[in-house]
């Protein structure tokens, strides 16, 4: 292993992907000041140092099943970390299982200064991060994306910070969870061809085109309308309204995946990191609401 750079490690890791991980954090944190609760910010850090642990031990380990399974070739858009030769499958497999000791070690160590709710909330996490890629292989990662990136870090979050389980977190875990399943399911709706060929079946591939382009049109705007209806209703702060600023991002995204019924996939090649930006860019400014609602 030392004849890699710390560059290429890094890469493996896949660090642009990491604000679909943290951001759920943030934006469940700043949610919880935003109410009131007293928030153990050392706690929440904690959690969202964990949460990205996780995320890196997820994606690494996702790629060496998708290499195993030839979902990722030459000819694909997936991770270039085995398919280019920079890595042997055997050193992702060895980094992937070092990565869940450090993640496990990390969320064991919460649970020691916290209590028992958390276990149960990590031994999910743990086991939607080992079974995404057979879940994904049979039309179930899109369910296991939002368990794993939406309402559990969220859950898990709120009793890390405040000492007690916040169901009302999921409010804010939905609008972001779905645009982060959005990341998956364009990037899915891409790669159909090559996945048919891999011998898998992902919910986009089920769901077949027309339904496909329907369910990536909602989760880019039904969390618009969400946040809306919540603000309306007092649940959220009236200036949650800001995140409507994306909504022509939201909009051109979801043009972009319908055009895809015409043009083909080509034309969707890199809606997955237009999607990954709405996400970071969503869930800052839903965040800056809630820290600014505390103070205007």
């Amino acid at each position: 292993m030392g004849k890699h750079t710390l560059k290429e490690w890094i890469f493996a890791l896949r660090p642009w992907s990491f604000p679909a991980s943290a951001m759920p954090i943030v934006v469940t944190l700043a949610y919880l000041f935003w109410k009131g609760s007293e928030v153990n910010w050392v706690l929440g850090l904690w959690a969202l140092v964990g949460m990205v642990l996780f995320h890196c031990t997820g994606n690494v380990w996702s790629d060496y099943f998708d290499f195993r399974k030839k979902v990722d070739a030459e000819d694909t858009f997936g991770a270039k970390t085995m398919t280019t030769g920079m890595f042997q499958p055997h050193e992702i497999r060895n980094l992937a299982l070092g990565l869940l000791v450090v993640s496990v070690a990390c969320g064991l160590g919460l649970l020691a200064v916290t209590g028992l709710p958390l276990l149960w909330i990590g031994i999910a996490g743990v086991a939607c991060t080992l079974l995404y890629p057979v879940l994904k292989y049979n039309a179930l990662g899109d369910f296991d994306i939002v368990m794993a990136f939406a309402f559990l870090p969220t859950l898990g979050t709120s009793y890390a910070a405040t000492g007690v389980i916040d169901w009302n977190v999921l409010l804010v875990a939905l609008p972001v969870g779905l645009i982060t399943d959005g990341i998956l399911h364009s990037n899915n709706s891409r790669d159909v061809v090559t996945d048919r060929r891999a011998g898998i079946t992902t919910m986009a591939m089920s769901m077949g085109p027309e339904k496909s382009v329907w369910l990536f049109g909602f989760e880019m705007l039904f969390p618009y309308i969400w946040v809306a209806a919540l603000s309306m209703a007092g649940l959220l702060p009236l200036h949650t309204v800001v995140i409507f600023l994306t909504l022509p991002i939201a909009i051109g995204n979801a043009r972009t995946m319908g055009k895809s019924l015409r043009a083909g996939s080509k034309i969707i090649a890199d809606l997955d990191v237009r999607t990954a930006n709405l996400q970071l860019l969503f869930s800052v400014l839903l965040a800056a609401a809630f820290f600014a609602s505390k103070f205007i």
